[in-house]
């Protein structure tokens, strides 16, 4: 079984959404340490000649708390629905990326992790990725390991011989160490350069479904 794992993020860039589709259970690591200033709550989108940050906000935003018991404040819906349509209203796919960020941020919950959660779900069922979802805290004592040693132990609970990692993740894992616990480490690197680095947001703006579904498959598996 090939596995993936990554933190819940806000809308993150395509080679994400690759990730998962790459893999046969994706877990979402919602019992890692919430990362200021990281991609956790918020994502970059193109307002006419420049990039800018879009988000959502959390409570006592702090580094020593678990993502999944960080709080959102109250979303400003109307506020970030116009913050879209005044960036995207002559994207060719604005229709039906407006109508996806309104199911988003129409979901009830006030916890991070489910909220980013269901967004997850939402775009996974408009790229047609199909990919069952599990969550790193439903493994009693797997967040008492360090780093590497939790994907291991997750690995072997879950009956994963392959383990696909972010192309970010290079400099933190070690081939020949996974190999020697029987799991075959590779990194995603993304060749879909269309979908851009942006939000998937962007993306899905600018690109039709069938596109961007047949470019989830544009990628190369690096190996050691």
């Amino acid at each position: 079984m090939i596995l993936a794992s990554n933190q819940p993020y806000f809308l993150p860039y395509f080679p994400y959404w690759q990730l998962i589709h790459a893999a046969d259970r994706f877990l979402v690591a919602d019992d890692y340490a919430y990362m200021k200033h990281s991609w956790i709550n918020r994502n970059k989108i193109r307002m006419g000649e420049r990039d800018i940050w879009f988000r959502v906000e959390v409570q006592g935003m702090s580094s020593f708390k678990q993502i999944g018991k960080t709080r959102l404040m109250p979303i400003p819906f109307r506020d970030k629905l116009k913050t879209i349509e005044t960036a995207y209203h002559k994207a060719p796919f604005f229709q039906e990326g407006y109508a996806l960020l309104e199911r988003i941020l129409a979901c009830p919950e006030t916890d991070l992790t489910p909220f980013l959660t269901a967004s997850i779900r939402e775009v996974c069922a408009y790229l047609g990725i199909g990919t069952p979802l599990g969550f790193t805290s439903s493994l009693e004592g797997n967040a008492l390991l360090k780093r590497e040693e939790r994907i291991y132990d997750f690995c072997h609970r879950l009956g994963a011989d392959h383990y696909i990692n972010a192309i970010g993740g290079q400099d933190l894992y070690r081939f020949d160490e996974f190999r020697r616990r029987g799991i075959r480490l590779s990194f995603l690197h993304s060749n879909a350069t269309e979908a851009g680095t942006l939000s998937v947001l962007d993306a899905i703006m600018n690109h039709s479904r069938d596109a961007l579904h047949a470019m989830l498959d544009q990628y190369t598996l690096i190996d050691g």
